[in-house]
């Protein structure tokens, strides 16, 4: 069942010591929010957006040189489970050198890459701000997210008037601690699942980032986070793209609750596992309740 348009919490970051408890409710409620005055002004969205068209609009025999450094990092084409849906990805967009191996990969113009170099460099410093605010909501306070590894993906969904009401992206959660979306503003189509398991279309807003929380969120802060079921559905006839920002694993790739977290009445939930191995399990056809259940600290244990 699919509900009214919705807008999900505004954060002003600029009042952020104001707007902690109602950032710290939206992550632990809904699991997604709007950031406004983030600092990132408009010529570096624009030049993204542009930049991002020109290179997925590449020919499929170059997109395809885009393989996968770990599983599912690579270039997304149209397939049976999302036919309507191709992206490309950088492993590590905070790695010059795989922005340099990407660019270099696909022939990407210098004009190019030098709009997608700015683009990753300052929505990182904002994803890993944005990612230490909400560990400081939850009490881990001075916690850095620096040195993990940041995965950044340009979205195509092919949408034609057959398409209206399809789904161009299956319901699904992010392989992120959180991800930053950069939207269509001229095709929107983002829905969120809400607690009574209803599709809730969420209102856009011009000017903000839209921030979800993903599964690594949802261990990392021992269940305290809400790891967002959402989902992309069609409702305009032309192409749809954006790009996504995730924060995903410590360099080490060790995920596992913070101690902070853990407590006699907030029992550890989650054994400590590798990320690529969950990466892995994830590519597979397990439910994402599977998926955590995998990891799940044994009932007994925890009591212990």
């Amino acid at each position: 069942m699919e509900m009214e348009g919705f807008s999900v919490p505004i954060i002003d970051l600029v009042k952020f010591e104001v707007e902690k408890e109602k950032l710290r409710e939206a992550v632990v409620e809904l699991g997604c929010f709007r950031v406004i005055n983030h600092g990132i002004n408009d010529a570096i969205i624009a030049d993204m957006k542009a930049s991002a068209r020109n290179i997925l609009e590449l020919p499929s025999e170059v997109k395809h040189r885009n393989i996968n450094i770990i599983p599912g990092s690579g270039y997304i084409y149209p397939n049976q489970l999302s036919p309507l849906f191709e992206s490309l990805g950088i492993y590590d967009a905070n790695s010059t050198a795989d922005i340099h191996a990407f660019c270099t990969c696909l022939g990407i113009s210098s004009h190019d890459k030098e709009n997608l170099s700015t683009y990753a460099s300052t929505l990182h410093c904002l994803t890993v701000d944005l990612a230490s605010k909400i560990a400081e909501c939850l009490g881990v306070v001075d916690y850095s997210f620096q040195e993990w590894s940041c995965h950044l993906r340009m979205n195509r969904y092919n949408f034609t008037k057959e398409n209206i009401g399809c789904d161009g992206a299956y319901t699904h959660t992010d392989s992120s601690f959180i991800s930053v979306l950069l939207e269509d503003e001229s095709n929107d189509g983002f829905e969120f699942v809400n607690s009574e398991g209803n599709s809730v279309v969420v209102n856009h807003v011009p000017g903000t980032f839209l921030i979800n929380v993903g599964d690594i969120g949802k261990v990392w802060s021992n269940g305290r986070l809400h790891n967002v079921k959402h989902k992309v559905v069609c409702k305009k006839a032309e192409p749809r793209f954006t790009v996504v920002l995730f924060i995903l694993a410590p360099k080490d790739n060790k995920i596992e609750p913070r101690a902070e977290l853990i407590d006699s009445e907030n029992p550890q939930l989650y054994q400590s596992f590798d990320f690529m191995e969950y990466r892995k399990i994830k590519a597979s056809t397990r439910s994402v309740t599977e998926l955590l259940q995998h990891w799940a600290v044994d009932e007994a244990e925890a009591m212990a």
